[in-house]
């Protein structure tokens, strides 16, 4: 069984749902689903490269997004419905909700259940990504296992 710790941070749809369940071919896969609700610190990030990604409507309404308390039960629901999916396709997978030091929570998960590799699923990054302080970069610090960044898809 190939063990996979999938960091999201909205709903997965059917074309991520394949991508990471068919990344290993017919090897039967467990995922462990890491959701990270948005916050107010990433709004200002969010609309930059809302900016960047010449997605204005986007970076608009960066300010109408849930943050802290309100944003828990979304993501809830997110969590939820990628589980579903990803069972629905064959797989095991379980999750919880991101609410402090989304990295140390995955390097703990990453250890206790002895992962294979580390998925980081995520909308483009653009400044996070040139300073090298998104997710996947300072996962690859982190954790002993591959660190892979793909770009989910929207419906």
């Amino acid at each position: 069984m190939f063990t996979t710790v999938l960091m999201i941070e909205k709903p997965l749809v059917p074309t991520d749902v394949e991508l990471v369940t068919t990344l290993h071919g017919d090897d039967p896969s467990s995922f462990v689903v890491l959701m990270q609700p948005h916050g107010d610190q990433d709004r200002l990030l969010r609309a930059l490269d809302d900016v960047a990604l010449g997605e204005l409507d986007e970076a608009v309404h960066e300010g109408d997004e849930p943050a802290g308390n309100a944003a828990l039960q979304p993501a809830e629901r997110a969590l939820n419905h990628s589980l579903e999916a990803l069972r629905a396709a064959g797989s095991q997978a379980v999750g919880q909700i991101v609410e402090k030091r989304p990295l140390d929570l995955l390097r703990s998960v990453v250890e206790e259940t002895n992962a294979d590799e580390v998925i980081v699923l995520t909308r483009p990054h653009l400044v996070e990504e040139f300073f090298h302080r998104d997710w996947t970069s300072r996962a690859r610090h982190q954790v002993g296992v591959p660190v892979l960044k793909l770009y989910a898809h929207t419906e």
